[in-house]
Formats: C-alpha cells, structure tokens, sequence
C-alpha cells in the first residue's frame, strides 16, 4: 500500500510555491523589513559614508524585555550602542514595533527611515535633520 504523505488527496496536484523567488510575492514580512532598512542605510551613506563606514546595522524582532532607562517610550523602535573597546558602533531597528505603528508600507519606510536616521544622528552626535534633510517628512522618492 502506498504511503499516505504521497497521495494528492483532493486531485490539484503538489503543492508548491505561488511564484517564483525572483517576485516580491514570495519575499517574507522580515525580508521586505530587511530591504527597507538597507533602503536606509544606502539614503544615509550616499552622503556620510566615510562616517557611517564602522557603524553595524541589525534587525531584531522585538526589544528586549526591559526598556533602556533613557528611553522617553516604553517600546523602543531602535537602540544606538556606541562603540566599547574593540565592538564596533552597531544600530538594531526593532522589527514588529514599527510594523504596528505603520499604516501602509509606504508609512513603514518612512518609519523606518526615521528611526535610522534617529540611531545614527545620535551615534555621529549630529541633529537627524543635518544627517537626512527629509527627516520627519514624507520621504522624497530617488
């Protein structure tokens, strides 16, 4: 007797992927996070790169547990460390936050946005506005 896992039970054939991976369509809800972020950072560096060049950028999914003491919002949306000895500056844009304040995607890229310009004015020690002349606004489409 054949093996049960084998069978296509209701006759419309092996399941498989909607569409190629190639399409948008097949990109995760992270993995669209990721890009935006990476938008970000290449708006950003396209101006400041020779200050941006040490800084890590990463994504987590949720904060940690307790807020930082300095931080005004009890969810934070991204944390800035500066460097200490041999770690190097590193940036962490906190993924599900973001998605629950965004209306649309178009306002979670400029969320996004945002919040890495924040991390970044703070780790470079300038105003947001002086590091994106967009800060705050819609984002001007390259």
């Amino acid at each position: 007797m054949l093996s049960s896992r084998r069978r296509d039970r209701h006759g419309r054939g092996i399941r498989g992927p909607l569409g190629p991976p190639s399409v948008p369509l097949s990109r995760s809800r992270a993995e669209v996070f990721d890009g935006l972020v990476l938008d970000a950072v290449e708006h950003l560096e396209r101006r400041w790169e020779d200050r941006m060049r040490d800084i890590e950028i990463g994504v987590e999914n949720v904060p940690p547990v307790e807020a930082p003491p300095d931080s005004p919002d009890p969810v934070p949306l991204g944390r800035a460390f500066p460097r200490v000895g041999d770690l190097p500056p590193r940036i962490v844009v906190y993924r599900r936050p973001l998605e629950t304040r965004a209306l649309d995607r178009r306002d979670l890229a400029d969320l996004v946005q945002d919040v890495v310009t924040e991390q970044v004015a703070e780790l470079l020690g300038v105003d947001p506005a002086t590091l994106d002349p967009g800060y705050g606004g819609p984002a001007e489409d390259d």
